[in-house]
């Protein structure tokens, strides 16, 4: 719940000296002066703060409880002419560990993440982030050091749609974090309409251009997962057609959408590696796939390290028809460290341990989990697709539980067996 401290620290006031000498230009300046005088303990009065930076506007304060205790405090100020400046104190424990200091730039009845500043426990800027949107529709995310100034490295936040044409093929659609979808091994591998632009969509921002990154955890930090799981099925199913979708992590309900445009594409197969404590989550989900019952969705048990019959999670509990739960296996047939099961609720086991992957930059590396092991037997069902076009729902999924076998090893792990060889046809 917000509240308003109302605490004038007059040690604060001493230390922060005369008025500022003149207004700080840039959001870089901002953001040193938020460092130099906020990343105090006495600084923790909103009114005190606006005591100590030049003509700012205290708008109010969050607090999240944590480890026992007030783990985080995130404060918000309005700057002259009308940008936004956050502060988050990262404090288990009630000891300051990480100061974060972020402008927002407003504009049109939005705001837009511009920069970020990052300082440790001991008020040492350390660190920066700056988004640039270039006029080409590009966004990059610059990596900054502590003078927030030198660029170390620059990474992709979007991106323009490549051209090209369709590939024809069994279409996938791809329900995850998004895709660096300008990288080559995407490029020709996207569906397209009969407009020659490709059919993905963005649920979270609501824009067509579903570029990889989780941003729940703040938009200066995004968590790059749909490009590292794609790649698997782009090697293993070169065949595919690829749709990719940004999942809606701020309104699930909107996984109705999600299901609807996938159809209405002509996607066959739903790749999601996607899971939640929440069934609420998955009331528009459940609905849709009864809705569309030619669809076929892949999805995670998920990487807790439970029996999901005892705890479950979603969408692997609804136990809809048209539905597939698999989780990670070593190459011998024994569950993966980590990886859940269920006999119940869990069908199919394979191999999904270090499995190789091309991340979003295009960088080669090794993956695990059971979120590779949806990717695995995507591609198997997309080969079964392109093998034989006019299979139903019930037959290609016959068709992949009679790839499996008992594991030597799992008696009460999965409902239908393992695949010990996804890429056997």
């Amino acid at each position: 719940m917000p509240v308003t401290r109302c605490r004038i620290t007059l040690a604060l006031l001493m230390a922060a000296g005369a008025a500022y000498a003149s207004e700080p230009e840039t959001p870089g300046d901002w953001l040193h002066l938020a460092v130099e005088r906020l990343c105090t303990p006495e600084a923790l009065s909103g009114i005190a703060a606006e005591q100590a930076l030049p003509g700012v506007w205290f708008l109010g304060e969050e607090e999240r409880a944590f480890g026992g205790g007030i783990g985080r405090i995130t404060q918000t100020f309005a700057l002259p002419g009308g940008d936004e400046l956050r502060i988050i104190r990262t404090q288990p424990g009630g000891q300051l560990r990480r100061f974060t200091a972020e402008i927002h730039e407003t504009g049109g009845g939005t705001k837009r993440p511009l920069m970020q500043a990052m300082a440790d426990g001991g008020c040492t800027l350390r660190s920066g982030r700056r988004i640039v949107r270039e006029p080409d529709g590009e966004t990059l995310l610059e990596q900054l050091d502590g003078d927030l100034t030198t660029l170390r490295w620059t990474e992709t936040l979007e991106a323009p749609w490549p051209e090209g044409s369709d590939p024809g093929g069994p279409r996938v659609a791809l329900v995850d974090s998004g895709l660096a979808y300008d990288l080559p091994l995407y490029r020709d591998r996207l569906a397209r309409g009969p407009d020659g632009r490709p059919l993905g969509y963005d649920f979270w921002a609501l824009d067509p251009l579903p570029y990889d990154g989780d941003t729940s955890r703040g938009a200066f930090v995004p968590v790059r997962h749909g490009s590292a799981v794609a790649s698997v099925l782009a090697r293993e199913a070169p065949d595919a057609a690829l749709i990719p979708f940004r999942y809606p992590r701020p309104d699930m309900n909107r996984m109705t959408d999600v299901v609807a445009r996938a159809a209405k594409a002509g996607a066959r197969i739903l790749s999601m590696p996607l899971g939640s404590n929440n069934p609420k989550d998955w009331e528009g989900f459940t609905r849709s796939m009864h809705a569309h019952p030619e669809l076929l969705a892949i999805v995670s048990a998920g990487n807790n390290g439970r029996d999901v019959d005892a705890e479950p999670l979603w969408p692997g509990a609804l136990r809809l028809e048209n539905v597939i739960v698999v989780t990670s296996a070593d190459g011998f047939g024994r569950l993966a460290p980590g990886s859940n099961w269920g006999v119940e609720s869990v069908h199919i086991m394979l191999p999904a341990e270090n499995v190789p992957v091309v991340d979003f930059r295009g960088a080669s590396g090794m993956a695990s989990g059971s979120s590779y092991a949806v990717p695995r037997l995507a591609a198997l069902a997309a080969r079964l697709l392109a093998a034989n076009p006019k299979m139903t729902t019930a037959e290609l999924k016959a068709a992949i539980f009679a790839r499996a076998v008992p594991s030597p090893y799992e008696e009460n792990a999965v409902a239908v067996g393992w695949i010990p060889d996804p890429l056997r046809d």
